[in-house]
């Protein structure tokens, strides 16, 4: 599951117990990403913290489009498998999902949507890419300042999470086997989904 050791939820005590505790109860299973920050539960405290800070500040749609366009630039299946799961339970179809994916800038998405999937890739790939432009054009589509700010926190902080799983190893939960095979083949863009 990963390349570094973990601490079993059965030998699991103080913080990482806690830790354990609250995402069993939050995903109703323990994740293969929390398992893998058991030897560091605080700087997975942090994190939550941290991601759960910019995520209140944004609207939920835009936030998962930030964050599918960032994990598909990382390469990351898991963080793609998780926020295309969500977008797809609360936002798109599947078949819609799998457009946004392959291309978002020819998918059914507004200017607005496009222009920020575009500025989240930037990010992604070379934070020194983006221009005043780029911001001006997010403005045009209807974005504030502090909304803007919000689509560079969301990419950025994808960047922490996905390499910090990839460089360790940390497979998509088994669970995501079950999509449709279409979709799922689409959303898996670097890591396999774990067999169990």
């Amino acid at each position: 599951m990963t390349f570094t050791e973990t601490i079993g939820a059965e030998e699991a005590s103080g913080a990482t117990a806690e830790m354990y505790a609250t995402d069993e109860e939050n995903f109703g299973f323990l994740p293969n990403f929390t398992q893998a920050f058991s030897l560091r539960p605080s700087a997975y405290a942090a994190w939550r913290q941290l991601n759960g800070a910019i995520k209140a500040s944004m609207d939920l749609r835009r936030y998962e489009l930030a964050t599918v366009a960032a994990a598909r630039r990382l390469r990351s299946s898991y963080c793609m498998l998780a926020h295309g799961s969500v977008l797809m339970g609360q936002f798109l179809d599947a078949d819609a999902l799998a457009e946004v994916v392959k291309d978002h800038r020819s998918a059914d998405l507004s200017d607005a949507d496009v222009a920020v999937m575009d500025l989240a890739e930037k990010v992604v790939d070379d934070a020194t890419s983006v221009q005043q432009a780029d911001i001006d054009r997010l403005r045009s589509a209807g974005l504030t300042d502090g909304e803007i700010v919000d689509v560079v926190l969301a990419a950025a902080a994808r960047c922490f999470f996905s390499k910090t799983l990839d460089a360790l190893g940390v497979e998509p939960d088994a669970k995501y086997a079950a999509l449709e095979p279409g979709l799922r083949d689409v959303l898996t863009v670097g890591r396999q989904i774990a067999q169990t």
